[in-house]
């Protein structure tokens, strides 16, 4: 994390342990998680999503081709607004660097149908993610969403 250098991912500048902990030292993010965002919204309008698809795109892009980082976990939860609106990316903890993987993992509403399958999955699953994430912020709600998992997971 501290090798990241991009405008849309947050960066850490220091980590060190003390006693029995870990400590991160990042850049302060003011503006919420995305997913605040939401609740307070609800829908978000086409050009607002634009704005910040783009964002995630060049992030994504970032990590896949130049740190060949499968990300995993694209969500509202993992996405932070500054005050002006620009996000950065942030929650590396599911990420592997590596062109493929075999591990599930994810949040049930944004997980894909390869990983589901268990058949082994690559960068297209942070794709796949996004596009429920577009899908979410134009709507409201993930598309495949149920109450019940297993529900969600055979409509996914």
């Amino acid at each position: 994390m501290k090798d990241v250098m991009h405008p849309f991912i947050v960066k850490m500048h220091y980590v060190y342990q003390k006693n029995y902990r870990i400590y991160f030292v990042m850049d302060y993010i003011g503006g919420g998680e995305l997913f605040h965002h939401i609740q307070l919204k609800t829908r978000f309008k086409e050009n607002e999503v634009k704005f910040l698809v783009i964002q995630m795109v060049l992030a994504m892009g970032y990590l896949h081709k130049e740190l060949n980082v499968i990300y995993r976990d694209l969500k509202p939860e993992n996405i932070i607004l500054d005050e002006h609106g620009y996000l950065k990316l942030t929650d590396f903890g599911l990420s592997k660097q590596a062109e493929e993987s075999n591990t599930f993992c994810g949040t049930p509403e944004y997980v894909s149908p390869e990983m589901l399958a268990g058949t082994g999955h690559d960068k297209n699953v942070d794709w796949w993610a996004l596009g429920i994430l577009i899908y979410e912020l134009l709507s409201g709600i993930p598309p495949f969403y149920d109450k019940d998992h297993s529900v969600m997971f055979e409509n996914i």
